[in-house]
């Protein structure tokens, strides 16, 4: 899979660590709502479940973009790339954004 950052570029990695905690607790959050499916659990407490997921992902979300400027989007200004790596910061925002 290609890199939009420069290749010797990357997220801190703590940033990357906490990232990756977050999706494994969200992999466990979307067993449990396979769960409350297969047990036919009220759609009242599937549907409060699978907004705590979104709200998850949104979390995992910005916790990537944050740790995207603080390197790849720094990085690219510094060598003087600035407009380019505004315009692809801006581009994932918005796909961001749409999935809200």
């Amino acid at each position: 899979m290609p890199k939009t950052c420069l290749p010797q570029v990357y997220l801190q990695p703590a940033v990357e660590q906490r990232i990756l905690n977050r999706l494994k607790r969200i992999e466990g959050q979307v067993r449990g709502v396979q769960r409350l499916i297969a047990q036919h659990h009220s759609c009242d407490d599937i549907l409060i479940q699978v907004g705590a997921l979104r709200q998850a992902l949104g979390g995992v979300a910005v916790e990537l973009l944050e740790g995207h400027m603080d390197t790849c989007v720094a990085e690219s200004v510094e060598r003087g790339q600035g407009a380019k790596a505004l315009s692809s910061l801006k581009t994932a925002l918005a796909h961001v954004l749409r999935q809200v």
